[in-house]
């Protein structure tokens, strides 16, 4: 059995008097791609943001390496903060920066690491995104895709133990989309990256997940787990079949199929 990177017990999670996620309680193993889904407004990216540690929960605990980030000291956090590496939806590069200059960053911020050091490291961070050569180019000179890439680049600089990834796929075409889980799968093969990822894309989620939660609105918690080709044939809960196998009916419906 692989090792337990991330336990969720008794999470709720909200913001004021909402609560957007009720008693969660789940479980992240060591090199696996973990896929958070559901629909529009079930509290994906809500989920994320206090896995990283960017929101207060309410109650229960997030344990990354068995240590709990929801009490852990200031310093403790920071150490346990040097193991992430995150991918936003939007990239989230600086504009006024080169790409050498984003990947450089972290290295520049946590290490002590010489300049020569450095110049290698951004240079292979950049080749594992197929990206070599765009050293000197700045975030608007690339495609949606290839800062996506980079974004990647900048999130492994520390080789995280753990890599979250906000809707990577978000506002690519089916193609690019495509040769992005191909590099999400090879970097988690290759590196044994722990993933933990948010999307709704289907195509995204059967190509690269190992095991899926899915969220539900109404509900405010998890509502099935798995793999998610098994629950698209055997789940017992018609939302969790509607949502897997929405394409399937998109297409029928588009046909003209009934029954």
């Amino acid at each position: 059995m692989a090792r337990v990177i991330i336990e969720v017990v008794g999470l709720t999670a909200g913001f004021g008097d909402d609560i957007i996620l009720r008693d969660l309680n789940f479980k992240v193993y060591e090199g696996e791609i973990f896929v958070i889904v559901g629909g529009s407004g079930c509290g994906k990216s809500t989920l994320l943001k206090h896995l990283i540690g960017l929101h207060e929960v309410k109650s229960g605990r997030i344990l990354l390496f068995g240590k709990d980030i929801t009490t852990a000291r200031e310093e403790e956090l920071m150490r346990l903060k040097q193991e992430m590496g995150v991918l936003f939806q939007t990239s989230a590069l600086f504009g006024s920066m080169t790409l050498y200059e984003n990947i450089a960053l972290p290295l520049q911020e946590f290490t002590t690491l010489s300049q020569d050091t450095i110049d290698m490291l951004v240079k292979i961070k950049l080749a594992m995104v197929g990206l070599e050569g765009y050293e000197n180019h700045f975030p608007n000179e690339l495609s949606g895709g290839m800062k996506k890439r980079a974004g990647i680049a900048r999130a492994m600089a520390l080789d995280p133990s753990i890599l979250f990834l906000d809707e990577p796929s978000a506002g690519l075409d089916p193609v690019t989309s495509a040769e992005l889980d191909g590099l999400i799968k090879k970097i988690n093969r290759g590196t044994g990256t722990t993933m933990v990822i948010v999307t709704h894309e289907l195509e995204s989620i059967f190509s690269i997940s190992d095991r899926i939660i899915m969220l539900d609105k109404s509900k405010k918690g998890i509502i099935a787990e798995g793999r998610p080709k098994e629950l698209k044939m055997y789940s017992p809960d018609p939302k969790v079949l509607n949502f897997f196998n929405r394409g399937a009916i998109s297409e029928a419906s588009r046909k003209g199929y009934k029954g």
